[in-house]
């Protein structure tokens, strides 16, 4: 599936927006897990991270508005079919008051906002990854929007895989950490 530069960049930035949300952490010793954008420093560090363009003096306004979008995005990794997941989508983007134009700025070749000049950040985040979403229903791809299968992580994805194979958030971790497991169990069960 080819993917636009700019597509690419919005679904990784709603992605780790998803999972700041404290339902997407693993419960440890008990212990609520944490939300990922306590507060507007934490969402300042998060814009700045992505490079989210335009991003002026943030408030509790703005904290509030961006959790309710991201709770907004973590309905349509939910969703459970594409009609559903459009529907999400399509109110998501319609809120934000969407305005396509096309830029070239810090270094990126001309792409598509498709935000206002002077959105908020949590609009600005609800028109760019929602359209970039909605060129994943378009494609008819809605089941490659994934969470993690690792029992401890409920963490979100984009299985951009070539036969939609990606079971979990990173090979690296939590594949990794079950495949040894697994292995180690078999290993006892052997010994045994």
């Amino acid at each position: 599936m080819l993917i636009p530069h700019d597509t690419r960049i919005a679904l990784d930035l709603v992605v780790d927006l998803v999972n700041t949300a404290p339902e997407s952490e693993p419960e440890g010793d008990g212990a609520p897990p944490a939300d990922g954008l306590p507060g507007i420093a934490a969402l300042h560090a998060f814009a700045v991270r992505h490079r989210v363009s335009g991003v002026g003096a943030l408030d509790e306004k703005d904290l509030r508005a961006v959790h309710d979008v991201r709770a907004r995005f973590a309905e349509v990794f939910a969703a459970g079919d594409a009609r559903t997941a459009a529907g999400l989508v399509n109110a998501l983007v319609a809120a934000a008051g969407t305005t396509p134009q096309l830029t070239a700025h810090d270094g990126y070749d001309w792409h598509v906002h498709y935000f206002s000049p002077d959105a908020s950040i949590a609009d600005h985040l609800a028109a760019d990854c929602g359209m970039a979403l909605a060129f994943i229903i378009v494609a008819g791809e809605t089941e490659r929007l994934r969470r993690c299968e690792a029992p401890d992580c409920r963490h979100a994805f984009v299985d951009l895989s070539r036969n939609r194979s990606r079971r979990y958030c990173s090979s690296r971790t939590c594949g990794n950490r079950l495949h040894v497991a697994a292995y180690r169990a078999r290993r006892r069960e052997a010994a045994g």
